[in-house]
């Protein structure tokens, strides 16, 4: 159970009170070893499925075939795989919201001497930090698929990660809110987050879609939160300069009116809808009754 006040009796300020909520769900991730097992898992078995099965059927689609310069398929969905466990994670965080409610906790908490923002700024946060994690375990895999990760890259990597897991924790967070079982939570988080993050780019490149997709996956805020881990990966590979210069026609950079976006132009839409989804969160668990 969370503690909501301090020891000399007085209302926490809102800053203690997230600080409690944010250390609540990293404890809460650490302490289920299952999850943790399940976060590695996932990775492996797409690693596997996508990148070394379809490798060879892919490869035209990323610039093979023809004796021109190629981007490795394994390398290409290695970010997607890193974006793929950030954003589960951080969706699936919402569900500790239900279950503190089914369970009478969320009850305690909002009428606690708190101010109600807070707690969902608190699990947002959580649930980004925990994502985060978890999204960084799939570096161990980087050695099987032939990507080199570097400390500077790791560096350039968190704060994408983070961005996108706050604006789907976020998302989480407000789609909980309303809801009064994890049944319910579980059916709609999975009609939202899976066309969502299959239509981001995370398994295929963004070239010769259908026209109808094109606009799915331009209007899709996780497609801005994919192109820049992937280039910042990419990028980072001391791939030869002809191949480089072509990263538009493999896929890789989003137009948006005949403009390329660029990664901080990316990483600006990604900021605007995580403070979206955090205000609507609290919002909505600010009104709870």
């Amino acid at each position: 159970m969370m503690a909501t006040g301090t020891r000399d009796g007085r209302r926490p300020s809102s800053a203690a009170a997230v600080g409690i909520i944010w250390r609540r769900e990293i404890t809460r991730w650490w302490r289920d070893k299952t999850r943790i097992a399940g976060s590695l898992g996932m990775p492996i078995i797409f690693l596997l499925i996508f990148g070394s099965g379809l490798s060879g059927a892919m490869g035209s689609l990323i610039g093979g075939g023809s004796g021109g310069p190629t981007i490795d398929f394994k390398q290409f969905i290695f970010p997607g795989i890193i974006a793929m466990n950030v954003f589960f994670a951080s969706i699936f965080n919402g569900i500790s919201l239900v279950y503190d409610r089914e369970f009478g906790i969320l009850k305690e908490v909002l009428v606690a001497p708190v101010n109600r923002a807070s707690v969902a700024f608190g699990k947002t946060l959580g649930g980004a930090t925990v994502a985060t994690i978890q999204g960084t375990l799939v570096f161990l895999f980087a050695p099987l698929v032939g990507v080199t990760l570097t400390p500077l890259l790791v560096l350039q990597l968190w704060p994408v990660m983070f961005l996108g897991a706050f604006g789907l924790s976020g998302m989480g967070v407000a789609l909980a809110a309303r809801m009064r079982s994890t049944e319910a939570f579980q059916v709609i988080n999975q009609f939202v987050t899976f066309p969502m993050i299959f239509l981001s780019g995370v398994f295929f490149p963004l070239q010769g879609l259908p026209a109808w997709m094109t606009i799915l996956v331009k209007i899709n805020p996780i497609t801005y939160a994919v192109d820049p881990l992937r280039r910042l990966v990419l990028n980072a590979q001391g791939l030869p300069a002809a191949i480089l210069d072509r990263l538009p026609d493999f896929g890789l950079g989003i137009k948006v009116f005949g403009h390329s976006m660029t990664v901080g132009q990316d990483l600006i839409v990604v900021t605007v809808f995580g403070v979206v989804m955090n205000l609507l969160a609290m919002w909505l668990v600010s009104i709870q009754d």
